[in-house]
């Protein structure tokens, strides 16, 4: 298949696929799209790399959310044989996550506590196995700049990034990259950062099956759609479509150390 498109950042072994994943795979291959697949605890992490072993042009990124599951921590040993695959381009998503509902109780220093050492463990596990670090950071990008900051051997990539240019800056001045999900394509708020930053310092994602892009929204998000996401930025940026989207694929490599 010839690449055209790097999706950086799904979940292809996601249930939501478990009807079609067939069909969105011949999408794929048909538009030239590739992608990373993500794992966001052991199990999803075990199926990308499965997914990644049997097809072209997926990779697969492992580690645990910082959210997602609390009850099931980051172990070195349940991913130091899955970090060695030469598919597993990343580690994570990881991080750290303070988001909390309009009416609900903020997050615990008890819970930011426990999320900061699984968040550790798993930089210090990238910067061991070489791997760069798919990065989820939502309201608490203070916290984990003044972590990364300590470690010079860590890089990787902010993923779902809709912070100001200005927060983005200061990751990229650490060896980061940042990606950009299909709420770009409907939410003004979001495109600051797509205009100011660096072209080889960025990224085009969709989170599938998350938060799909116009004209998908409100459908359920693949891979195929960050060609709309890749649109938005050149037309964002008001350059040229190819020169965007070689960029990206330089970058993906790059960042990745993967073959496209």
């Amino acid at each position: 298949m010839e690449m055209k498109f790097i999706d950086i950042h799904s979940h292809l072994s996601f249930a939501d696929y478990g009807g079609d994943r067939d069909a969105l795979l011949a999408r794929m291959r048909a538009a030239g799209v590739g992608t990373i697949t993500v794992g966001t605890d052991l199990a999803s992490s075990i199926e990308a790399v499965r997914l990644a072993e049997k097809h072209d042009g997926i990779w697969a990124s492992i580690g645990v959310h910082p959210k997602d599951n609390p009850s099931l921590p980051f172990a070195e040993h349940d991913f130091a044989e899955l970090a060695k695959h030469p598919k597993v381009v990343a580690i994570g998503e990881c991080g750290l996550d303070y988001f909390s509902p309009k009416g609900k109780e903020p997050v615990s220093e008890a819970e930011k506590s426990r999320q900061k050492k699984e968040f550790i463990k798993q930089i210090e596990f990238s910067v061991k196995y070489g791997k760069p670090l798919m990065l989820h950071i939502r309201d608490a990008h203070d916290d984990a700049y003044e972590i990364l900051k300590k470690y010079p051997k860590a890089r990787g990539n902010l993923h779902f990034f809709t912070a100001s240019s200005e927060v983005a800056k200061k990751f990229i001045d650490l060896g980061f990259t940042v990606s950009f999900p299909g709420v770009i394509t409907f939410a003004k708020e979001t495109q600051e950062a797509v205009k100011n930053i660096p072209l080889d310092k960025m990224h085009a994602e969709t989170d599938s099956p998350f938060a799909a892009p116009v004209p998908y929204r409100g459908k359920r998000n693949e891979p195929t759609y960050v060609i709309e996401i890749v649109k938005k930025i050149a037309e964002l940026r008001g350059e040229d479509f190819e020169k965007v989207r070689e960029q990206l694929l330089e970058n993906a490599r790059k960042t990745f150390t993967i073959g496209i």
